[in-house]
């Protein structure tokens, strides 16, 4: 055998090395997406498949690290936010191109800004800029800075950015140019949307390698969670970025270390009384309703610990209130999960003027206390969480009628016809901001749920809060901004128009052969990093 020279070996060494290099880019990653994408155009975002691909897709100025929560650079280098907020400047990255070769430049942040704000396009993302009457200006100081004005301070302005992905003013190919690692390169309706690494992607690892790793992404819509969770294990999709606390704990069983518990999610489940005055309904039920008493009772007679425990396998914990603990700026850490307590419940309705007659509480009138409980049908975890709220109220002597209803119906008596007793359902919380919630705690909004479009605020706490978000949405002070909704947190536990329960776990399934992967609580738990994702 003959021995190689010098040179040979070193041309070797960089074969090998281009080799390694592309083994790393080849690769593929598959999961699911639970429906139908709605939109490719980034600022028309609403659904959750959608929204995926905007995440895998879009090039934005700023960036939330979900596994820090702070905010850090992208496509802009740095940023600067003017005292009173309502203006922010950029400084962006120069030799930056689109997806098909065009050039980026603040003429692109520009005619994002008018796109996104333009009142006909009704971006839901434009939403959260919309501070008050007037119009956005743009001034485009060089191509590479850019300064944004909003009518009125927009709280947390940069923290929003997050979620604007940038457009091409020229681009003949529209929004199907962009800046992010991916870009979509073919969709096949109701079977595929197949994701290609975008070549002229900026962002280089450490060593100076080229990102992202993946050559390709292959999201296979599949809105049937046992076939998603089959396919997971035969090994068809690499990935689960949402699993529910009984599948998880199948596989648990079998596959330990292919799942993932982040801990507490943004995500609540609640239940709140209907308060709506031209509500159908017998007039001491509203009275019961509109009672701070009585609601705050029924809060203390249900067993949080029970819910997590029983429905979601230990996956939860008891709510505390609007905000969860996940939330690691924005929790009012002074307050506390409620104790289930159904004798001091009971002590505090009979102070109230109820009483218990062979076992059924009723009111100061004789009215027994009875109400129907309604949740969305087909899911068993709401349906578990109502009957167990039955059993815990029986034992205070009221009695719960649980209803299940299809979606459709259940947002029509809750949004349109206002027919129903108490409602139980969760909210899903994308980003941390209260900014984001703006549309549950104004009174006049269609979101306040228990009582939603008050002409003006009908009790003089939910004028508090009115005038509290208002405040936090109105100051460029961070600190400012947590004393008004820690104060916010404080008046809705006390108030109790929602009977917070749980949070659900952040739980995941993530393949071995998946590398770089470090599930997160926030959205999108498992990909959140995906240019840095391998697999192999």
């Amino acid at each position: 055998m003959r021995t190689m020279g010098r040179k040979a070996i070193a041309v070797l060494i960089v074969c090998l090395g281009i080799l390694a290099g592309s083994a790393v880019a080849q690769s593929q990653l598959r999961f699911c997406l639970r429906s139908e994408p709605k939109t490719f155009d980034p600022l028309k975002v609403e659904d959750d498949a959608s929204a995926a691909i905007r995440y895998l897709t879009g090039g934005v100025l700023v960036r939330m690290n979900r596994q820090t929560q702070a905010l850090e650079p992208e496509l802009a280098q740095s940023w600067k936010v003017s005292k009173d907020g309502k203006q922010i400047t950029f400084k962006l990255r120069s030799g930056v191109s689109f997806s098909d070769g065009t050039p980026f430049s603040a003429e692109d942040v520009a005619y994002t800004v008018r796109q996104l704000m333009d009142p006909a396009l009704h971006s839901t993302t434009g939403d959260a800029f919309r501070s008050g009457p007037g119009n956005v200006e743009t001034k485009i100081i060089s191509p590479t800075e850019i300064s944004i004005t909003f009518p009125a301070a927009v709280a947390g302005v940069d923290r929003q950015f997050d979620q604007v992905a940038i457009l091409s003013a020229h681009s003949a190919k529209k929004e199907m140019a962009v800046l992010g690692a991916f870009m979509v390169a073919d969709y096949k309706p109701g079977a595929t949307v197949l994701l290609k690494r975008n070549p002229n992607y900026w962002r280089t690892d450490a060593q100076g390698r080229k990102l992202p790793y993946l050559e390709s992404i292959q999201l296979d819509i599949q809105p049937n969670r046992d076939v998603e969770m089959l396919r997971f294990k035969r090994g068809e999709i690499d990935l689960i970025n949402s699993l529910d606390s009984e599948y998880f704990d199948k596989l648990a069983t079998a596959s330990p270390q292919l799942v993932h518990d982040a801990g507490p999610s943004l995500d609540s489940e609640q239940m709140w009384f209907n308060e709506v005055a031209k509500a159908p309904l017998p007039e001491f039920k509203k009275n019961w309703f509109r009672s701070t008493t009585f609601r705050r009772a029924i809060s203390e007679a249900i067993n949080r610990e029970d819910l997590s425990r029983v429905v979601f396998r230990g996956h939860a914990q008891a709510a505390v209130g609007p905000v969860s603990p996940a939330n690691k700026f924005w929790f009012n850490s002074n307050l506390k999960a409620e104790t289930y307590a159904p004798d001091a419940a009971l002590r505090t309705l009979q102070g109230d003027g109820f009483r218990i007659e062979n076992g059924v509480l009723k009111d100061k009138d004789g009215n027994a206390v009875v109400f129907s409980l309604i949740t969305n049908s087909g899911n068993k975890y709401r349906e578990r969480m109502a009957t167990m709220i039955q059993e815990d109220l029986q034992k205070i002597g009221i009695h719960v009628n649980v209803v299940t209803l299809d979606f459709p119906s259940l947002i029509e008596r809750m949004t349109q016809t206002f027919d129903y007793e108490a409602i139980l359902l969760g909210m899903t919380n994308v980003g941390l901001d209260p900014n984001e919630q703006m549309n549950v705690w104004l009174s006049s909004s269609e979101n306040h749920q228990w009582n939603p479009q008050e002409r003006t605020p009908e009790t003089a706490w939910e004028a508090e809060i009115d005038r509290l978000m208002r405040a936090q949405a109105s100051s460029a002070d961070a600190r400012k901004r947590k004393e008004s909704f820690d104060r916010v947190q404080q008046i809705a536990v006390q108030q109790a128009p929602f009977i917070y329960l749980v949070n659900r776990n952040a739980l995941s399934a993530v393949a071995a052969s998946v590398h770089g992967a470090s599930p997160v609580i926030l959205v999108p738990q498992t990909y959140w990093n995906v240019e840095r994702l391998t697999v192999k």
